[in-house]
C-alpha cells in the first residue's frame, strides 16, 4: 500500500543529486566530454606545467658545464571556484494541499514538468558559460534601442521574465528584464522590472560592443571558458590562463588560426587546414573539431556536393541531446577528423580540442541546498499563500593541462 508523502519526501524521491547531475551532464556536450572531478573542497589547486625542457644538444662536443639549459617547472594556480545557483519556486495552491499533506499523483503531475523546464535552461547557461562565456549574447543592431529593443545574435538564449544585466565598453552595467521575444527579428524587448514597460537603453551602442550578461556574472566570477583558454589576448582571450601569462609559457598557448577567409564555399578545406596546422605546432592529438549549427550547416552541403574530395567514413549520428556529429576524412591528405555540431557554439570561433587537457572541478558536482533540518525546501508565508523554495548549487572551475595541444579557427564573419 501507497503511503503519501511529505513535500521534503517528494523531493528526495523526484529530485535527486544522481538525476540532476544526470539530466546536466547528459545535456551538455561539453561537461560530457571533459574529465570530471567532484572531490574539489575549495582552496587552492595547483597547476605544475613545464615552462621549458632541457635543451643544451651540441654537435662536436660537449655543452660548457655554466651554459646547460635547464628545465623549468612553473607553478599555476587556481584559487577559486565558480558559484552558480539555480532556483525553483512551487505554489502550494498548484499543488492542492490536502491535510497538510501533497498527493504523490499530484506531485507527480508537476514536479517531472519543472525539473525537466529548469534543467533545459541550467545546461544551457552552464555549457555556454563554460564553452564561449562569459557574455550569453552580442547586440548587433541597437536601432531601436530608445524604445527597449534589442537585435541580438542568439535570441534562442532569451526566456520572458528572465532577469540580465547589460554592458558595454562605455556604460555601467544595468539589471533588466525580458519582456519581448521576436525569434524572426532576432530582437528583445526590455523592462527595467519584470513586466514593466519598454526601458531606453540607447545608452548601449554595438559599437562599445554591447551584450547581455547572466546575472551575476559581470559582478563574480564565471567559469574560465574553452574560448578564453584558447584565444591569445591579442585575438580577445585572455592573457593569463592559471595565473600564469600565456605570452611567457608556450605550454599555456594554444594554437590560433585565423579563420577572416573562411566561407561558406570553403570551410571544409579550411578546417582541414587549420587541422595540419595545429598538429604541425602543438604536439597533442586533437581531433575533434566543434562548430556551430551554422558552419555544420555548411560543412553539410559540401559534403554533398563533393563526394570527391570528401568522404564520410563514419555514420552521422544526432544526439538525444541536442549535437550532431560526424568524421569525415579528406582524399589529399588521408586526415579525418571529428567534426561536431553545438547549439551553444559561437559562430565566430571554431575550437580543435584534445578533451583529455580538459578537466572540470567542482565540490560535489551539483547539489540541493539542505538545511540542518534535513529540508530540502525553504518555505515562505505570504498573504496569498505558501511557497516552496528549492535550490540547486554547483561550485566549479575548468583546469586546463597540455591547454598548447589544441587549438582554435577566430575571427570567422561569413
Amino acid at each position: 500500500m501507497a503511503t503519501t508523502r511529505s513535500f521534503n519526501s517528494m523531493l528526495n524521491e523526484y529530485l535527486t543529486d544522481s538525476l540532476l547531475m544526470e539530466e546536466l551532464i547528459k545535456r551538455d556536450f561539453f561537461l560530457s566530454k571533459v574529465t570530471q572531478d567532484e572531490k574539489w573542497k575549495g582552496g587552492d589547486v595547483i597547476v605544475p606545467f613545464r615552462g621549458a625542457q632541457a635543451s643544451s644538444i651540441k654537435f662536436g662536443g660537449l655543452t660548457a658545464s655554466n651554459d646547460i639549459a635547464e628545465s623549468e617547472f612553473v607553478r599555476g594556480k587556481i584559487d577559486s571556484y565558480a558559484e552558480v545557483w539555480g532556483s525553483l519556486i512551487f505554489n502550494e495552491t498548484d499543488l492542492q494541499q490536502h491535510n497538510g499533506k501533497i498527493p504523490e499523483t499530484t506531485f507527480l503531475s508537476i514536479l517531472p514538468d519543472e525539473i525537466d523546464n529548469f534543467m533545459d535552461n541550467f545546461k544551457e547557461v552552464v555549457s555556454h558559460q563554460i564553452g564561449s562565456g562569459p557574455h550569453m549574447a552580442l547586440v548587433t543592431d541597437a536601432t531601436n534601442a530608445a524604445t527597449g529593443i534589442m537585435v541580438v545574435d542568439r535570441p534562442d538564449r532569451f526566456i520572458i521574465g528572465q532577469k540580465l544585466q547589460l554592458d558595454d565598453g562605455n556604460s555601467a552595467a544595468i539589471d533588466v528584464y525580458v519582456t519581448a521575444i521576436d525569434l524572426n527579428t532576432s530582437s528583445v524587448t526590455v523592462s527595467a522590472s519584470r513586466g514593466g514597460s519598454a526601458l531606453d537603453v540607447s545608452a548601449y551602442a554595438v559599437a562599445n560592443d554591447a551584450a547581455f550578461y547572466y546575472d551575476g556574472v559581470l559582478a563574480s566570477q564565471t567559469f574560465t571558458s574553452i574560448r578564453d583558454a584558447l584565444l591569445s589576448a591579442a585575438n580577445g582571450g585572455s592573457a593569463n590562463l592559471h595565473g600564469q601569462s600565456k605570452l611567457a609559457y608556450p605550454y599555456l598557448q594554444a594554437i590560433n588560426v585565423d579563420g577572416s577567409s573562411i566561407t561558406a564555399a570553403n570551410i571544409l578545406e579550411k578546417l582541414f587546414d587549420a587541422y595540419v596546422t595545429v598538429r604541425q605546432r602543438a604536439r597533442g592529438k586533437a581531433d575533434t573539431i566543434v562548430l556551430s549549427f551554422k558552419h555544420w550547416g555548411s560543412v553539410m552541403k559540401l559534403i554533398q556536393a563533393e563526394k570527391g574530395p570528401y568522404s564520410v567514413v563514419g555514420d552521422m549520428k544526432r544526439s538525444q541531446y541536442g549535437w550532431w556529429e560526424t568524421r569525415i576524412a579528406t582524399t589529399k591528405t588521408g586526415e579525418s577528423l571529428v567534426i561536431v555540431g553545438v547549439q551553444e557554439m559561437p559562430d565566430a570561433e571554431i575550437f580543435i580540442l584534445d578533451f583529455s587537457t580538459m578537466t572540470f572541478l567542482s565540490n560535489g558536482g551539483f547539489k540541493k541546498r539542505k538545511s540542518p533540518e534535513g529540508q530540502m525546501f525553504y518555505e515562505i508565508r505570504g498573504t496569498t499563500g505558501y511557497q516552496y523554495i528549492v535550490d540547486t548549487c554547483l561550485f566549479g572551475e575548468m583546469k586546463y593541462t597540455k591547454i598548447g595541444n589544441n587549438g582554435i579557427i577566430h575571427s570567422i564573419s561569413y
